[in-house]
């Protein structure tokens, strides 16, 4: 068994490909309309499906805008550099919500960065060989 995608429910389908894909430098995997069911999905990730987990990027026509829920946490990203990816993500008009540093009660070197509809998205970097 293994991961195969996490769904969000988005406002604004354009709007959420746009930062998933220019901010966070992901890729369109798929997408399919559904017109009897008034939606479209659109799987966007790093790697092929086959390959690796993805983002169901859920867009009902009829709604513009969801509570986020008090049950959801984050999605998590590796990255090389955190400090780095802060800047990259400000640069392409991203929004970071808490700044690249140790994580409280550890040394993991983390970050936050918030998507257009309010998901949190936890940057991690890479541990160092020791």
């Amino acid at each position: 068994m293994r991961i195969l995608h996490t769904m969000l429910r988005v406002g604004n389908l354009e709007r959420s490909i746009e930062f998933y894909t220019k901010v966070l430098g992901m890729r369109v995997l798929r997408s399919t309309e559904y017109p009897s069911g008034r939606f479209t999905n659109t799987f966007v990730g790093y790697q092929d499906e086959s390959e690796g987990p993805a983002l169901e990027l859920t867009y009902n026509w009829d709604t513009s805008s969801y509570d986020l829920g008090t049950g959801y946490g984050h999605i998590a990203l590796s990255v090389d550099n955190a400090y780095e990816a802060c800047d990259q993500v400000r640069a392409r008009g991203g929004k970071v919500t808490r700044e690249a540093g140790p994580m409280k009660h550890g040394t993991t070197v983390i970050a936050f960065v918030e998507d257009p509809d309010g998901y949190k998205i936890e940057l991690i970097q890479k541990k160092t060989a020791a």
